[in-house]
């Protein structure tokens, strides 16, 4: 299969323009060119996506919910294709690029039949009088999406912004444009009308800096790093316009001494080594009680050392390439200052051959609270590995840095359930697994880890607004 033709989408029409090259991480070959939009085509595309929340706004729930629903079956019938591409632009893994797009594909069938059930309510009041809650979609929205996961992170914003009954112009990643492509043309061929998507692609400072404070937009949605998210925050607040933003993370797992240490280690494995490492709720900091350090640390090691590293191509990789060489780059920073530190490393360490963007699962152990890898979030194959003495230390090394969006916790123990989910600062707390979302529930952080939230009717619920209308009669 073919890496697709990438164009833009304005007004339900396909656009081509000049642009830059997409290369492939696994080998640095250049595999495509993303179009760069002229301030033309966001004119256009603002002014398609105004005309298309007017006819959007007013078809029915449960019309909208059919075109959703059969974009949705559209993308589950092209999932190898869709794949195929994502692994050559992203790096990751086939089977997990299918993974990512069939989970994209529950979002927004999720989204799309709750959607018709964005009910509002009657507040109880005096005779010849009624309070009536409505819930409205907000408008045009822009939104921005990430390069590590190409199909999901868009597919989420779209999902939620059509089901809720707006418009949407998308400006998704330049790196790895081929899921959100792919994803829009779904929508166009399941018959959604012209305008209420739109796809832009260019620089990213150009684009945010002309449509967050345009008139046209009412919302803006965000995932990315923390510095870019408070820039665009506050380009969003001068322009007094609500804002979804979910930010880095730096995930926290807490490992109990009432747990099997063999068996937590070897799902952590599987789950850090997850899309390289670039996930912004990848557990990372693993604060495990004394008595199961040693045995958990061993164990995680021998398993990051036994993955097989290659291309995502290969059925047989399970760690692929890093998207990117700045990925590499800062691996090599971190991995660096931590030794520096005092640092253990148990397994990794060093970049892998000289060609394609290849960084082992590193294992670090004993890491200075200093070292910059615990300050900083790593985004991408490192894990750091520390003894606590008890839940309470556990619980402050947790709470210690001003991130927030995933933490995990490891124990059989119902009273430290209790008080992790009590006390640990977080947007998500996930307990003896590590599945961090689904599309029914709420998605976002706490502290600079964002606001807002994706997923579940909370999720939903970011994309209206809500209106009082008090009606006196007789």
């Amino acid at each position: 299969m073919a890496y697709p033709e990438i164009e833009l989408y304005v007004d339900g029409q396909w656009r081509r323009a000049s642009g830059a090259p997409i290369v492939n991480p696994a080998d640095e070959s250049v595999i495509g060119t993303v179009p760069h939009a002229t301030r033309a085509d966001l004119d256009d595309a603002l002014d398609a996506a105004q005309r298309g929340f007017h006819v959007w706004r007013k078809t029915a729930p449960n019309a909208r919910a059919q075109i959703i629903l059969k974009a949705a079956a559209l993308i589950r019938s092209r999932v190898d294709e869709m794949a195929t591409a994502m692994t050559l632009e992203q790096g990751k893994p086939l089977e997990q690029a299918r993974l990512e797009i069939l989970r994209g594909a529950e979002i927004i069938e999720w989204d799309a039949t709750e959607g018709m059930r964005m009910y509002g309510r009657v507040i109880p009041a005096g005779p010849g009088l009624q309070h009536t809650v409505y819930r409205q979609p907000i408008g045009p929205v822009a939104a921005f999406s990430p390069w590590n996961f190409p199909m999901s992170s868009p597919g989420r914003k779209v999902a939620g912004a059509l089901s809720s009954g707006c418009s949407i112009i998308l400006k998704a990643s330049e790196e790895t444009p081929a899921g959100a492509l792919q994803l829009v043309r779904a929508f166009h061929d399941a018959g959604l009308p012209k305008g209420v998507l739109n796809l832009v692609f260019g620089d990213p400072a150009e684009i945010s800096s002309y449509l967050v404070p345009h008139d046209a937009i009412r919302l803006i949605t965000f995932t990315g790093s923390v510095p870019v998210g408070k820039h665009l925050a506050a380009m969003a607040g001068q322009a007094m316009k609500p804002a979804i933003m979910e930010l880095g993370g730096h995930g926290p797992v807490i490992v109990c001494d009432d747990v099997d240490p063999v068996a937590t280690a070897k799902a952590s494995v599987v789950t850090k080594s997850r899309n390289a490492g670039q996930v912004c709720v990848a557990p990372t900091r693993f604060f495990v009680q004394e008595k199961n350090f040693e045995i958990f640390a061993k164990t995680f090691a021998e398993g990051a050392a036994a993955l097989k590293i290659g291309n995502g191509m290969d059925p047989a990789t399970q760690l692929g390439p890093l998207a990117n060489p700045r990925r590499v780059d800062a691996m090599e920073r971190l991995v660096g200052d931590a030794k520096q530190r005092g640092a253990r490393v148990l397994a990794g360490g060093e970049r892998v051959g000289n060609r394609g963007y290849f960084y082992p699962l590193t294992v670090l152990a004993n890491v200075p609270d200093d070292a910059l890898a615990m300050n900083e979030e790593p985004f991408g194959p490192l894990a750091l590995v520390n003894p606590v003495r008890d839940l309470d230390e556990a619980i402050a090394k947790a709470n210690a840095l001003p991130f927030g969006l995933a933490a995990y916790a490891f124990t059989n123990s119902a009273d430290n359930v209790q008080r992790i989910s009590n006390d640990v600062e977080t947007g998500n707390l996930t307990i003896n697994h590590f599945v961090a979302s689904t599309a029914e529930t709420p998605f976002g952080g706490v502290k600079d880890s964002g606001y807002g939230r994706e997923g579940g009717i909370e999720g939903l619920g970011c994309y209206t607004v809500t209106k009082n209308v008090s009606h006196k009669f007789g």
